[in-house]
Order: structure tokens, then sequence, then C-alpha cells
């Protein structure tokens, strides 16, 4: 679900789980609720041991693990509840302006990421 607009500031959720994960299967289902809520924004799920080459040394150790970015600009990365209405907490709060420091490997880790997410619905 493509959120592009001509400034490239385009949202995005990206989810970094792993299929053998439990917790991650059943939160597909409500990250993909999620997606269909907000369609003005690009969601994508990326198994974190499928695409290790492009997860660099980034050691993703809690699931689910959403990276959220307006553009380039990574806002937040971190672990959430699996819940539909904490990611549209998170989402609202991000869109409104209050965010939490990012580190600066994460802009390095959404570069690396964006051939994959861009090709996914």
């Amino acid at each position: 679900m493509a959120a592009h607009d001509e400034s490239g500031d385009a949202w995005q959720v990206i989810c970094l789980c792993a299929e053998w994960c439990g917790v991650c299967r059943q939160w597909r289902t409500i990250f993909d609720e999620a997606a269909r809520t907000h369609p003005a924004i690009h969601f994508s799920w990326i198994d974190v041991e499928d695409e290790a080459d492009a997860m660099g040394d980034v050691d993703v150790e809690t699931f689910p693990t959403v990276l959220v970015a307006r553009g380039a600009t990574p806002l937040f990365f971190g672990p959430v509840q699996p819940s539909g209405a904490q990611l549209t907490r998170l989402i609202e709060s991000l869109k409104a302006g209050s965010g939490t420091a990012v580190k600066p490997e994460t802009a390095s880790l959404l570069a690396r990421l964006a051939p994959l997410t861009l090709s996914k619905p």
C-alpha cells in the first residue's frame, strides 16, 4: 500500500520479524489490518533472517520490531507490543511531531531496506 508523494516524504512502517516467531505470525494479521486502515502509509514486512545482508550489523532481539520513517528520516526504531491500537497510537504520535531519538545507524538500515520495502506491497 504505497504512500508516495512528490516531496519524497512518504511515510512508511517496516516490521522486522522472523518466520519462526509465533508472535510475529500472529502479529502479521494485525499489521496487515493496520496497512488497510492507513492507506496513505507504505507498510512492509521484512523477515530479518531472509534479509540478513540488508540488516547488516543490526541485531533485532525483540519481536516485533518496527521502523517508522518519513522519507529517508527514521522517526522510530524499536520493539512494539503486538497491538493494532498501539501501532496506531505510535503512528499518530509521530505524525503529530513527537518521536524518539534513533541511533545514527538506523538511517543506514533504512537505506539498505529501501530497495526491499519499495518492491513489497
